[in-house]
Parts: C-alpha cells; sequence; structure tokens
C-alpha cells in the first residue's frame, strides 16, 4: 500500500510574502523603539503649584484627603462618590504594596503652567497626567489645589 501525497494548497508565493511581512513588521518596530519615531512627548513645563496629599480610608468607606505639609484634612470623599479618584489612588495603592512601599510619602499632585494637572507617586516614580482622563475626572483633583480645612 501506498501513502496518499499531500499537496500543499498556500501558494509558496504567499508564504514567502507573509514572511517578509512578518520580518519586515519586526525591524521597523525595532528601529522605531531605538530611535524613538513614532513616540509623543509631552514638552517641558513649569510647575506653578503643588500640593503634598496622603489618602486614608475610614471604616464607614469614605476617604480622607491630607495636606501632607500641614497635617490637616482638607477634604473627604463619601462612600460611593469620586469613583475616578478612588479607582486612580487604589492603582497607586496597589503599586506600593506591590513593590514593599508603605503609605508613608505623600503622593504629589502638581499644576503645570500649560494648565496641565498631574498626581505622582514618589516611592514608585508613577506620573499620571490626569488630563487624559477628561475635565469631570481632572476636577476632583483640580478641586484638591484649593481645598482648605472643612468646617465641621
Amino acid at each position: 500500500m501506498s501513502h496518499p501525497r499531500h499537496q500543499n494548497d498556500v501558494p509558496r508565493f504567499a508564504l514567502v510574502t507573509a514572511a517578509v511581512l512578518v520580518l519586515g513588521t519586526t525591524i521597523l518596530a525595532g528601529v522605531a523603539k531605538r530611535t524613538g519615531f513614532g513616540t509623543t512627548h509631552v514638552p517641558a513645563s513649569t510647575a506653578i503649584q503643588v500640593r503634598h496629599l496622603r489618602f486614608a480610608d475610614q471604616v464607614n468607606g469614605s476617604v480622607e484627603v491630607w495636606d501632607a505639609d500641614v497635617g490637616q484634612v482638607i477634604s473627604t470623599f463619601a462612600p460611593g462618590t469620586n469613583a475616578f479618584a478612588r479607582a486612580t489612588l487604589r492603582g497607586l495603592a496597589r503599586e506600593r504594596k506591590r513593590e514593599s512601599f508603605g503609605a508613608d510619602v505623600p503622593f504629589t499632585l502638581t499644576r503645570w503652567a500649560d494648565g496641565r494637572l498631574s498626581l505622582d507617586d514618589p516611592t514608585t516614580s508613577r506620573h499620571i497626567d490626569l488630563e487624559v482622563f477628561g475635565p469631570t475626572n481632572t476636577a476632583v483633583f483640580s478641586n484638591l489645589m484649593t481645598a482648605t480645612t472643612p468646617s465641621r
């Protein structure tokens, strides 16, 4: 008995073209990464306002916002509010925990001369440009720049 021969249903030209395409894409991606071609850079700007903040979860589900420089509560996120701020802070806290950092070092909220607002974690070197999340989400952090001790 003889074994049946399998014919290659894919034309050789198509296989060679696909291989060249994959190889070319890989080379172009490597060149772009090495040269920085296609990357977006945020232009340098000057910090016009900086605030150091600590965030503390409370047993009732609220989050207290502390001005770390004066040691006072400047705002409180009521339970179920400020979902964007909570998610952002949760992500930063998770990163600190993963890298075995505590909550001792405050976060840095910065307003830049070009209008941008950023949140930085000096312990993990994480930097978040807040304006990319839209004006509603940025407003929560923008309000913290001018918040004073709430009356009780």
